[in-house]
């Protein structure tokens, strides 16, 4: 978990300098099809909605880490694992840009760096896809795990059957 979020927290950060330092003038970049780095700054919430917000949705996201940091602990599955660093490495690289960058000021008051553009979508950036990838396969691992601690129905272990196992070496003892 730990070196998934620390990964996910350099790459994060360094696509973040490089944007600033090579899209700053304005310029895009196309890379494929409706694909571009395009720089912005957010101070609002998700998709740039809320402005104003952003301190907000700092301390929910410092609260989410804190949790899921506090649950690894208890994780199961390398899935698990792999998903929770991936939240965690995403939510802070966007609030160390809260914390760390300019905006509109305050505490939390930072603006978060965007770049990659689909034009068709909110602009975002590699922290964001993280904690979206990791939710959606902290979900999967959920519902797997779900899924094996349900009974199978053959008999073995969960808890059929064995009655009459029972019942058939009572009738075989006393005869």
């Amino acid at each position: 978990m730990g070196a998934v979020a620390l990964a996910v927290f350099v790459l994060d950060q360094w696509s973040k300098t490089w944007a600033v330092g090579r899209l700053s003038d304005g310029s895009t970049i196309d890379i494929v099809g409706s694909l571009r780095f395009n720089l912005a700054f957010n101070s609002g919430a998700a998709f740039s909605q809320g402005t104003g917000l952003g301190p907000w949705i700092a301390l929910v996201a410092i609260g989410v880490v804190v949790a899921l940091v506090w649950t690894s602990r208890s994780a199961t599955s390398r899935l698990a694992a792999v998903a929770i660093g991936l939240v965690v490495g995403g939510a802070l690289g966007n609030v160390s840009d809260r914390l760390l960058r300019d905006g509109p000021g305050g505490f939390l008051g930072g603006a978060v760096v965007d770049f990659i553009d689909l034009q068709w979508w909110p602009i975002f950036n590699i922290a964001d896809s993280a904690v979206v990838v990791g939710g959606i396969l902290l979900l999967l691992s959920t519902a797997f795990a779900d899924r094996e601690d349900e009974p199978t129905g053959d008999g073995e272990g969960d808890g059929e059957g064995e009655g009459e196992a029972a019942a058939q070496d009572d009738a075989e003892t006393s005869t």
